[in-house]
């Protein structure tokens, strides 16, 4: 059954309890997360930067998920827990396998533009099932809040496809985008040590 982000594989319950158990894990891999959330959207604005809607829509969020980076940050800190080290992100390199890596510059800025969206609806997925499961109501509200602005940022990508390229090109190449993400969701190992 699909969910309202349109992800065809929702996450397996049993991720969020496992999540539970490595906090100082989760939380440093969510930090990085957010980390790479900003730098991704630099990296968008410097090679695109002859898009003006792209810039202007990309640069406040840059500043907002270098925010997210500090207040996780802050709440390892809070909870005298420390920034562990950046991990490889098995479920982001399985998704850069799919992008057309020839074809034309508009098909190469379509799929950059569409897996931040992706990386964003799953985040924000995760998210949800973290402001439902977990013990701590303080967190529960902490990730509720991550959750909305994950939502805000899926739409803000695919927004922009359609800005720039037709909308039935980006619907379609976005319905290919779905279905290999559920494939790579349903071969990663269920890791409570990861966002993804």
């Amino acid at each position: 059954m699909k969910n309202i982000l349109g992800l065809h594989l929702p996450t397996d319950p049993r991720w969020a309890d496992l999540a539970a158990k490595s906090l100082q894990e989760i939380l440093t891999d969510h930090a990085y997360c957010e980390q790479k959330a900003a730098t991704s959207c630099i990296s968008l604005i410097q090679r695109y930067s002859d898009k003006e809607k792209l810039i202007e829509e990309l640069s406040p969020i840059v500043t907002e998920e270098w925010g997210h980076f500090r207040l996780v940050l802050a709440e390892l800190q809070k909870r005298n827990l420390k920034l562990g080290k950046q991990r490889k992100d098995e479920y982001v390199n399985e998704l850069m396998k799919f992008e057309i890596k020839g074809g034309s510059e508009e098909d190469r800025f379509l799929d950059r533009l569409l897996i931040f969206a992706l990386i964003e609806a799953r985040s924000c997925e995760r998210f949800k099932r973290l402001s439902e499961a977990l013990d701590d109501e303080y967190l529960r509200n902490f990730y509720k809040r991550f959750m909305e602005s994950e939502a805000g940022h899926y739409v803000l990508f695919i927004g922009l496809a359609e800005t720039y390229i037709d909308k039935q090109k980006v619907r379609q190449r976005w319905g290919e985008w779905l279905e290999y993400e559920a494939e790579v969701m349903n071969q990663l190992q269920i890791r409570g040590d990861r966002i993804h």
